[in-house]
């Protein structure tokens, strides 16, 4: 995965996560806290219920009662009344009041009429459970609710029922009644419903706003992305540019010390040992002078061709370290400029070669610099350690930047430049600073810890 890949995934993944994180929460609370008030109410439906059969039951016992306690246990003539009271007892078009003896014979049913007369203690309902049996059971303990399954009259279809079943021990009768369940059932269920749609809709409003904050997020982080790039791109293309008007310039100056120098010297000895030989052939008295002469030339020719290799790459910084092939480079300045420059170092850590040269080359650029801008006298270039990272310091006494020629400051002009330093500290992980007033400027170099070179190792190379 790309880096840029992987920026965008970390900004993205984390909105994700956290959208469904907290969709997920809030969708869980929400239906908790639903399923609970569905339960509350359908509790509280049952309850109503209960209580409902309750009042009914004693409605209808207090209707029979004054028949009942007159009567002895086999007083037909009261058990008719009774029944025929029950059997009036109708309301609604699903309430009505059942009887059936202790031995399961039934003896009162308003809405089924081929129920009386026959035994059904052994009827179950599609559950498997025994009915007729249970609601005796409940009589004969005093009085009890039962739920069951029981064919609805107004639909035909069975349903949920909910019955009071009390005792008339006397005559060994169970008197019930029921209400049917289903609309409360019917009630849950729509509840549940509306839960199911309510979290749908949830869902819903969460995915229509994080949607498009995900897509807001993408195509930033894409715009940034491609921002950044093509910064990148424009940065890499100057610097490229740069590098090759650098090489150019490099090219330039190197013919033109060849042309200029070397090239002159090297024609001035030829010269000089054509007329030491023309005057040895004629045997003249000055042919010592003439080859005296084209040595001198030789040497000047030497002279050239060393330094003009000492600043491609000085040798010295090889052999000898940073500090000595500073102060030769001081050394040269000043004998060239008159420019004096002190060099001391008190830096106790040993730097890799590549850290070596770019601090040479800092200082040969800030002298440069010197040379061409700032007409200071003095030059002071001081090499340190502070808390294992070495630091290095090139202080003038010149006019400073408010005087200072475009050259030195801008990164798209001829030479090095200050943004090439400062590109050389970035590449270690370094830093360049600049401080510049009316009385000199102070550039300092610094770098890392991590372009210390280990002594023992390098004792060992």
């Amino acid at each position: 995965m790309q880096l840029r890949h992987q920026i965008i995934a970390l900004a993205i993944l984390p909105l994700i996560l956290a959208i469904l994180t907290i969709t997920a929460f809030i969708t869980w609370q929400s239906a908790t806290l639903a399923q609970s008030s569905i339960e509350t109410f359908e509790r509280n439906m049952l309850k109503a219920k209960e209580t409902e059969l309750l009042n009914l039951t004693n409605l209808a016992l207090s209707a029979i009662n004054e028949a009942y306690e007159k009567a002895g246990p086999d007083d037909e003539t009261a058990k008719e009344q009774v029944r025929r009271i029950l059997t009036s007892l109708d309301y609604g078009q699903d309430g009505y009041f059942f009887v059936y003896d202790y031995d399961g014979n039934n003896v009162v049913h308003p809405r089924q009429a081929f129920r009386p007369g026959h035994n059904w203690l052994d009827l179950v309902d599609p559950d498997g459970d025994q009915v007729i049996a249970n609601l005796i059971e409940k009589a004969k303990e005093g009085g009890g609710l039962h739920q069951y399954k029981w064919e609805k009259p107004s639909s035909g279809q069975m349903a949920d029922k909910l019955s009071f079943a009390a005792g008339l021990d006397k005559w060994r009768w169970m008197v019930g009644t029921g209400v049917y369940l289903d609309d409360v059932f019917a009630q849950t269920a729509s509840a549940k419903a509306d839960l199911r749609r309510s979290i749908r809709d949830t869902f819903l409003i969460v995915t229509l706003i994080a949607l498009p904050s995900v897509l807001l997020v993408f195509a930033t982080c894409m715009w940034i992305t491609l921002h950044e790039r093509r910064l990148a791109d424009s940065k890499q293309k100057l610097l490229t540019q740069r590098i090759v008007d650098t090489q150019e310039e490099e090219r330039a100056r190197l013919a033109r010390e060849l042309h200029d120098g070397i090239s002159q010297n090297l024609i001035g000895v030829r010269y000089s040992f054509d007329l030491a030989s023309r005057k040895v052939k004629d045997s003249a008295d000055d042919a010592a002078a003439a080859i005296d002469r084209g040595i001198e030339a030789l040497n000047g020719a030497i002279k050239e061709i060393r330094s003009l290799s000492h600043d491609l790459r000085p040798r010295m910084l090889d052999d000898l370290g940073l500090t000595a092939a500073l102060s030769s480079l001081g050394e040269h300045f000043t004998e060239r400029t008159g420019v004096f420059v002190s060099v001391e170092s008190s830096a106790a850590q040993v730097l890799k070669p590549e850290a070596n040269t770019a601090l040479y080359r800092i200082a040969q650029e800030a002298l440069a610099n010197v040379e061409r801008h700032s007409g200071a006298s003095r030059v002071d270039i001081r090499i340190w350690s502070a808390k294992g990272r070495v630091r290095m310091s090139i202080t003038d006494n010149g006019e400073g930047f408010r005087s200072v020629h475009e050259d030195f400051r801008s990164p798209t002009s001829g030479g090095l430049g200050l943004r090439n330093m400062q590109e050389r500290m970035a590449h270690f992980g370094g830093l360049l600073l600049v401080k510049s007033t009316d009385e000199g400027t102070t550039l300092t170099a610094m770098l890392p810890k991590s372009v210390n070179l280990d002594v023992t190792s390098a004792r060992a190379a």
